[in-house]
């Protein structure tokens, strides 16, 4: 009775270890949640005051587009990143995660093939097993800090079915930002092979210790780009379910927009909400940004004090991806939550093995999400690392 497409999407990395937290929970331990990208810093009050300003006497569709002028205040906010597209070049979607599968779904017909730099964002492969597309990757190394891989690379695995190239950058989940020269690659294999290219810039703010957001709209590949972008992390609104779907082609747009229509529209509500978020001062980014820097100093610092773990410094998102002296990280996780605490605490990180589509890579490494305060990290970390030592007696 269950279809195959139900049958082979994956459970998400991320989240299908959360019974074993709440177990742990039933049982008075306190969890530490390192594994998902859920931010603690407090959203924008102009997010309230928006909502309160345009409240209604009826909750009401919207334009399936989006609100005109939510689509004029992003419009604004992507010139100050000298991304120059109007208010009909940006289509407001439910999250990221609806403009990903938009751009998927303009893009690739059932048994396409789409070219991922792995480890990738988990719900990559989701959205790909649900419209039936074949995600092909190609694979980088903790040991060289998840790098960009070589032209040659990223040839090889093309062929006459791959449409497009997906990555974020900065990157979820290793936190590396892509230089202009690295992504310079992608561009180019683009143009040569005729493929497009689905850009997630969903962090872009959040660049450390002197690196800067480099977006592939800057090559002026405009024919064959699509950025998709989301509100949820920048403006810590993860809840508002806001997004954006971004192109200067025409046809993509339209297409795009049919799917738009068949899901009728967006929350109005929330709409109304992230005019609001876009109106808040530049300021608050950038002490968001600080504050993630600061977290990102003590998780690397505190991670890499760690017998055997191999880890490079993020340089973006919030982030960090290790490799563990463990022979699987997904039982390792799951040992800490059922077997292990430290004064009554425990921590829960994410397998990173969910984040590459190659059988059998990364079991040893993990994702941590650095989004608890500093002194929660440090305890967290903490217990990881004795974790660690204990496990490895077993």
């Amino acid at each position: 009775m269950i279809s195959k497409r139900a049958l082979d999407t994956p459970s998400s990395p991320i989240r299908r270890l959360v019974p074993y937290a709440d177990e742990a929970k039933r049982k008075g331990i306190h969890v530490y949640h390192l594994n998902i990208g859920q931010p603690d810093i407090k959203t924008p009050n102009q997010w309230y005051e928006y909502i309160e300003r345009f409240k209604k006497d009826v909750v009401s569709y919207t334009h399936s587009q989006g609100i005109l002028e939510l689509r004029e205040e992003f419009s604004r906010y992507y010139k100050k990143w000298n991304i120059d597209v109007s208010s009909e070049e940006v289509m407001i979607t439910n999250g990221g995660s609806e403009a990903i599968m938009f751009a998927l779904g303009v893009v690739c017909d059932p048994g396409d093939e789409v070219i991922v730099i792995e480890p990738f964002y988990a719900n990559y492969a989701g959205f790909a097993s649900y419209l039936n597309i074949k995600l092909v990757p190609v694979t980088t190394s903790p040991e060289n800090g998840y790098r960009m891989p070589e032209k040659e690379k990223f040839e090889e695995v093309i062929t006459p079915r791959t449409k497009a190239v997906l990555f974020s950058n900065p990157s979820n989940p290793t936190g590396v930002v892509y230089s202009e020269e690295e992504l310079k690659i992608l561009a180019d294999i683009a143009v040569k092979y005729n493929l497009v290219i689905i850009s997630d810039e969903v962090y872009r703010e959040f660049t450390f210790d002197g690196k800067e957001h480099f977006s592939p709209y800057y090559f002026g590949i405009y024919d064959r780009l699509i950025i998709v972008d989301s509100v949820s992390k920048r403006y810590s609104a993860c809840g508002a379910r806001i997004g954006t779907f971004v192109t200067k082609n025409k046809e993509f747009y339209a297409a795009a927009l049919k799917f738009a229509q068949a899901r009728l529209s967006p929350a109005e509500i929330t709409q109304y909400g992230t005019i609001g978020l876009l109106k808040a001062e530049d300021e608050y980014i950038e002490q968001v940004r600080k504050e993630y820097q600061k977290r990102r100093d003590i998780a690397f610092e505190e991670i890499r004090k760690i017998p055997g773990v191999i880890v490079q410094k993020p340089e973006g998102a919030f982030y960090l991806a290790a490799k563990l002296p463990v022979e699987n990280s997904e039982e390792f996780i799951k040992w800490m939550l059922s077997k292990f605490d430290v004064d009554g605490k425990t921590t829960m990180v994410a397998p990173l093995s969910g984040f590459y589509a190659t059988s059998g890579a990364g079991l040893s490494e993990i994702r941590i999400a650095y989004v608890l305060d500093v002194e929660k990290m440090k305890d967290a970390l903490r217990i990881i690392s004795k974790a660690i030592e204990e496990y490895s007696k077993i």
